[in-house]
């Protein structure tokens, strides 16, 4: 059994509103995690457009591996979809775009009229959203820097090949590009090419849980290892679910909980049908070739952004929403408008009163509907996955910073009718030092990394009310709102 000495394994893990490098060691059969460093992350508004501040994070990143201590190995995951060009001297050629810039407006409809969605989703599984790779590709077709570029990395490939790694695609985050083709794991080179999308720009794809290299003897961080992980940050927090016992995963939702909230299943292979399609399910490259059938939903972006309007910080957010009148409104949070929007009180104002309710009254009010709007949203997407998989889905592991929503968690379990296991709150970076212990030959199976990660966490447990009544009628209240219909009980 490891000791207090154990090796330590840096986990530097980028969501898309804060950063943070966290020291992870085996010690006594469960993992530890030490938060090292922890930093904004803010995007930057440049006249071309809006743009990652990615060199300020690499330069913090640094300054958190090197307070991590000595290291035995260190893993990138960020979130999905943005990347960086390089020249053929391995350069970048710019800062990377952030994905809710504007420049993607138009670009879905211009790339289904080369392919259409039918065959893009046969081959790549991936929903449709106008921050994917390959609609900002479109975005960048005849760009200067798409001209010269010779690869693409995403993110966390390209800051792990800074740090010293092999320059490679991660599966788990090229999955999230709609070019990776969701049967094999591999670029799908027919639709790049018939996207007219440059092929030599696409290289090697490795798996999680592969050593890629040696941190840079100028870093002065030592010679330890740089691992290829669940790079996406949501690969990571599934592989850090504790999906154990009877039924496992078979009958358990996993829910991360952030910047996005991305709740779906995990399964052996891709669903490609029509059925998948049209509820515009995703179908992203897990760890151990597994394939994560889910939802990217708006998330806790709201949250944030009304934190950030009102110079109120998210705990006194959930006290405003839990003292608040329970009879509020509900919104349909996926709406595109909530994407990047520039007053975001206003616009829950003004789409409550298009769907002829009431708007929120107070602050607190504001905050728990959009609360309720992503409980009963969560809930249409679990009728979806069950109809589209056969599953029967009784409980949801929530991982990341929405474990500590103790509200959310709560309304959660009381809409959907399942129970909510909340936890661990440092889900990525936990499944991060996880597929590091697997790459340094620490861990074996899928199982065996399960049993760990159960080992190592202490979810705590919302059972849904039992009337459910005034749940199904919030619920039957949201699908007219958003437009929407029940699924179809699963066969």
């Amino acid at each position: 059994m490891p000791s207090a000495s154990a090796p330590t394994y840096a986990a530097i893990d980028f969501g898309a509103s804060s950063g943070r490098v966290l020291a992870g060691r085996l010690v006594d059969g469960v993992v530890t995690l030490t938060e090292a460093a922890r930093f904004v992350n803010r995007p930057v508004d440049l006249p071309d457009g809006r743009h990652w501040d990615l060199l300020g994070l690499y330069a913090q990143a640094l300054e958190g591996l090197h307070a991590a201590g000595p290291l035995a190995g260190v893993g990138v995951d960020t979130w999905a979809v943005d990347y960086g060009l390089l020249d053929r001297d391995g350069r970048l050629l710019g800062l990377p775009y952030h994905y809710r810039d504007a420049r993607t407006d138009g670009m879905v409809e211009r790339s289904f009229a080369r392919v259409s969605r039918e065959d893009q989703y046969a081959v790549a599984g991936i929903q449709t959203m106008p921050i994917n790779t390959v609609f900002q590709l479109e975005a960048e077709r005849g760009s200067a820097a798409l001209e010269a570029a010779e690869r693409i990395a995403l993110i966390p490939d390209l800051l792990a090949h800074w740090l010293g790694g092999e320059l490679v695609n991660e599966a788990t985050n090229a999955s999230s590009t709609g070019l990776l083709d969701a049967r094999t794991g591999r670029w799908s080179h027919a639709l790049i090419e018939r996207l007219g999308l440059p092929a030599d720009l696409f290289g090697p794809t490795v798996e999680a849980g592969t050593t890629i290299g040696r941190l840079r003897p100028g870093l002065g961080l030592g010679d330890a290892a740089v691992h290829a992980v669940g790079s996406h940050d949501t690969a990571s927090a599934f592989a850090a679910a504790p999906v154990t016992g009877e039924g496992g995963a078979s009958t358990s939702a996993i829910l991360s909980s952030g910047t996005w909230s991305l709740l779906g299943l995990e399964l052996d292979a891709p669903v490609l049908t029509a059925a998948a399609r049209e509820a515009n399910l995703t179908n992203e490259r897990g760890v151990d070739g597994t394939i994560r059938l889910l939802k990217n939903v708006m998330g806790l972006w709201l949250e944030q952004e009304l934190s950030r309007t009102w110079h109120l910080h998210a705990a006194e957010l959930q006290r405003l929403a839990a003292e608040a009148d329970p009879d509020v409104p509900v919104l349909d949070i996926d709406d595109p408008a909530f994407l990047a929007p520039q007053d975001l009180p206003a616009l829950i104002a003004d789409r409550c009163r298009r769907t002829d309710q009431r708007p929120p009254a107070t602050k607190g009010e504001t905050v728990r509907t959009v609360f309720v709007s992503l409980a009963a949203r969560y809930r249409w997407v679990l009728e979806q996955l069950e109809a589209v998989s056969g599953r029967e889905i009784r409980t949801i592991h929530v991982v990341g910073g929405g474990v500590r929503n103790q509200l959310l968690c709560r309304l959660t379990a009381d809409v959907t009718g399942r129970t909510v296991l909340a936890g661990p709150v440092e889900g990525t970076g936990m499944g991060n030092v996880l597929m590091q212990l697997r790459a340094a030959g620490e861990l074996g199976s899928l199982s065996e990394l399960r049993q760990l990660a159960a080992a190592s966490a202490d979810p705590r447990v919302y059972e849904p009310a039992p009337d459910r009544a005034a749940a199904d009628q919030l619920y039957r209240r949201f699908l007219a709102v958003a437009g929407l219909d029940a699924a179809a009980t699963p066969a």
